[in-house]
Order: structure tokens, then C-alpha cells, then sequence
């Protein structure tokens, strides 16, 4: 088989992934997480505040919109600290709208959003509709030519961050096909915005009712192939979600390996049975393949045919890693390991969560499949 990517760190991800740890670590401690599940925000602006000053949501941006101009592959060690430690907030959602708005978006769109991005206005993306699909393309809502405009119909699910959205980017069906249009916020109505409660209660989900929104038509992007857009977005959504496995199944692993070197039970340390130490070996081998698939992905992303099928890998063996290690972490804490004071159900949750976003591993696997036989 062809070369899938190099593993290893760049003198910039190397720097990158020694502040991401410093700054996830001290910003987002476990305490602090359970406390902003209870907030209805779900983020610390003050940390957001701090991200933004540290150029990171203009790390894959070229510096001609105001980004630092690096890659994704520089993105990776961040999303990966930001799983590690939970650390909540709107970061992916504007990641990936920018990686959108790059991808299809029109000069001038790209002028006008990117920069503000970049600076720290969130931006969110509305891709998935009442029917789940994972497939982009399945969309039922429409933009529809009137007096010149297009006026928008139909729902978008799993808005992240929609209540705090300065720039929304949807996916709808223009002229038949597939398409894409980026908004600012005062064109949707709040009453048009409802939470959502999702199993992972560190996230903020919103479904975003698009009936009636007039919109120019300079709202849509470029007149390329949306499809195409749309796989693009798919594959960086998914190396992002791969890197936040990967940091929470070093998380787990970690909080395991701690309790199993000081909880006793008749008369030893628990981690001397074989019983417990194999099984935690397994994770954390499987979480060293996973890092290395996520690693190589993020470096060969851009190149055709052979990023998709490394992100895919990678997405794959991160989510199946991630689910391993904290079901293990839940059994092996006993009876406190099944209630809510122990924090492996908060990787649990990450993990069935990202499942359900953008393909679950079985999913990735089929569409490997597809790609290699």
C-alpha cells in the first residue's frame, strides 16, 4: 500500500502542543469543567479571550485574512490538549466554519468573514437536519429565488454554539443541488434558536429553524462544486474530531492507570492483577496507534486520495480507542465508576458524542472500503 503520511512533529506543532498542554492543563481543570456544564454558556470567555490572543483560531488561515498561515496539521496538537483536558468552548465550530469559507467560499466572502474569525467572532456551521444523515449532500432545506433574493426553508440540528454565533454557514438546496451560504447572526431570529440536549453535557447544541431568512446573493459561496465543499468539510470535521479522541483517551488512561496504582482490595494494590493490567495495556497501545494515525493524517489531509483514506483510519481508530479506554476507566472503578461523581463517564459521553457527528467508525470504515477495494 502506498505511503498513508510521516509520522512526527514539526518544529511548529512541536511548540504548538508544548503551549496547547500548559494552557489546557492550567485553564481546564476537571473541577472547572463539571462546574461550566451547569452554565448555560458551556465556555469561559475569559479563556476564549485567551485562545483567540494566541493566534489559534488563525493557525490554518493564510496570513492574507489575518491567520498565522500554518496548517492543520498545527491545529491537531491544540484539538488534541483541548480533548485531553475538556476544555470547552467554541473552537472546533469556528475551525471548521474557517475551513469552509476557505474551501468554497468567494473572494469576498473570504475577505469579509475570515478576518473576523480569525479576531474572534464565532462562527458555526448548520449541516445536519432532522434525518441524521452523514451524508452532507442529503439536504432538505432550500434557498429559493425571490424578487432577486433567496429566501431560506427547513431546519438545521446539532448547531454548535448557534445562541453565541456572530456567522452561520448552512448547507441547502439551491436550483436542485447542493450549496452553501454564510450569514451574520442578526438575520436569524432568536426565537428561531432551541437547545438541544445532547449525552455530552460539556457541549452546547442548538437547532436553528431557517424559515423565512432572505438572504442576497452574495450570500452564497463560490459557484463550485458543493459537493465537493462539502467533503472537504467533512474530512477537517473529522481530523479535528479525531485529534479531541485521541486527547481524551490519554486523559482516561491516565485517571485509570492513578487509581489502579493506589486502590487496594484484598490487601493489594489493584493494578498487580492481570485481570486490570492487560486490558489497560491494550488501551494504551491502541491509543498509541491512534495518535500515530492522527499525526499522519493531519500532514497528508490536503493531498487527493490519500488524505481522505488517512483521516478516515484515523477517525476510525481514535473514536474505537476513546470508547475502549473509557469503558475500561467506568468497570474498573467499581461501583463509583457507574455514577456521576466519576469523571471516565465525562470521556465516555465525549466519545459517544463524536459518534454521532460526521460518521461513527463503522461508517469510516465503509467509506474506507469503498476507497481501497
Amino acid at each position: 500500500m502506498e505511503n498513508l503520511g510521516r509520522v512526527g512533529f514539526s518544529e511548529e506543532q512541536a511548540e504548538i502542543l508544548d503551549i496547547a498542554t500548559q494552557f489546557c492543563r492550567a485553564r481546564s481543570p476537571i473541577e472547572k469543567v463539571r462546574r461550566l456544564i451547569a452554565d448555560e454558556r458551556g465556555f469561559d470567555e475569559d479563556v476564549w479571550k485567551e485562545l483567540v490572543e494566541l493566534g489559534w483560531l488563525g493557525v490554518a488561515v493564510p496570513e492574507a485574512y489575518g491567520g498565522v498561515g500554518l496548517s492543520l496539521a498545527e491545529v491537531a496538537p491544540i484539538m488534541e490538549q483541548m480533548g485531553r483536558t475538556l476544555l470547552s468552548g467554541p473552537f472546533f465550530c469556528s475551525t471548521l466554519a474557517g475551513q469552509a469559507i476557505l474551501a468554497g467560499a468567494t473572494p469576498e466572502q473570504k475577505s469579509e468573514y475570515l478576518p473576523r474569525i480569525c479576531d474572534g467572532e464565532i462562527a458555526t456551521l448548520g449541516l445536519s437536519e432532522s434525518n441524521c444523515d452523514w451524508d452532507l449532500a442529503n439536504i432538505s432545506a432550500e434557498a429559493i429565488p425571490e424578487n432577486g433574493q433567496f429566501k431560506l426553508s427547513g431546519a438545521k440540528r446539532f448547531v454548535a454554539h448557534a445562541d453565541e454565533a456572530k456567522i452561520f454557514i448552512v448547507s441547502v438546496l439551491h436550483a436542485g443541488a447542493p450549496a452553501l451560504v454564510v450569514f451574520d447572526a442578526d438575520r436569524l431570529p432568536r426565537s428561531s434558536i432551541r437547545r438541544e440536549r445532547v449525552i455530552d453535557e460539556t457541549k452546547r447544541s442548538f437547532e436553528i429553524n431557517l424559515d423565512g431568512i432572505l438572504l442576497g446573493a452574495d450570500a452564497l459561496f463560490a459557484p463550485v462544486a458543493a459537493e465537493a465543499v462539502l467533503k472537504k468539510i467533512e474530512l477537517v470535521a473529522n481530523l479535528l474530531g479525531a485529534a479531541e479522541l485521541v486527547g481524551g483517551s490519554q486523559a482516561v488512561i491516565d485517571y485509570t492507570i492513578e487509581y489502579l496504582k493506589t486502590r487496594k482490595q484484598f490487601g493489594k494494590i489493584i493494578g498487580s492483577y492481570q485481570a486490570l493490567k492487560h486490558p489497560i495495556v491494550d488501551a494504551f497501545t491502541d491509543y498509541e496507534q491512534a495518535r500515530s494515525h492522527l499525526y499522519a493524517a493531519a500532514n497528508v489531509i490536503n493531498e487527493q486520495g490519500t488524505g481522505e483514506i488517512a483521516v478516515r483510519m484515523a477517525r476510525a481508530k481514535a473514536e474505537t480507542t476513546l470508547a475502549f479506554a473509557a469503558d475500561r476507566a467506568i468497570q474498573f472503578h467499581g461501583g463509583f465508576g457507574f455514577t456521576y461523581d466519576c469523571d471516565a463517564q465525562l470521556f465516555r459521553r465525549r466519545a459517544i458524542w463524536l459518534s454521532s457527528q460526521f460518521g461513527d467508525a463503522a461508517y469510516q470504515r465503509a467509506r474506507l472500503a469503498e476507497l481501497l477495494f
